[in-house]
């Protein structure tokens, strides 16, 4: 059995969706990430991709309250599952191990 891996973009939205918790949906997500990351990032690219965590089971959905400024519009908000979390912190730890292999950089003065 092949162990599963996140690209980068979906390590992305992962982390937004575990750090924006009950306001985690797809706009709010891209606008962190552009806010943030200082990144252009489509719509479109956050909704596939939040859909394919789904499918993948690191998060799971539910649709929220109406509002008026989405013309009553329920906003379909995300949240981490357990096996979200424990691909996050696998990943962060993998990240780390391979940063401890990077020799620290001298600075040089003159």
């Amino acid at each position: 059995m092949s162990k599963e891996f996140l690209g980068e973009f979906e390590e992305l939205v992962l982390t937004m969706v575990a750090a924006l918790q009950e306001d985690a949906y797809g706009a709010a997500i891209a606008e962190e990430i552009e806010t943030r990351l200082k990144r252009d990032v489509n719509l479109s690219a956050v909704h596939v991709t939040l859909y394919r965590l789904e499918d993948k089971g690191y998060i799971k959905s539910s649709l929220g309250g109406a509002t008026n400024e989405r013309g009553g519009r329920r906003k379909r908000i995300f949240t981490i599952t357990s096996a979200g979390m424990s691909m996050l912190k696998a990943m962060k730890d993998a990240r780390l191990d391979l940063w401890k292999l990077v020799p620290q950089l001298k600075m040089i003065t003159g």
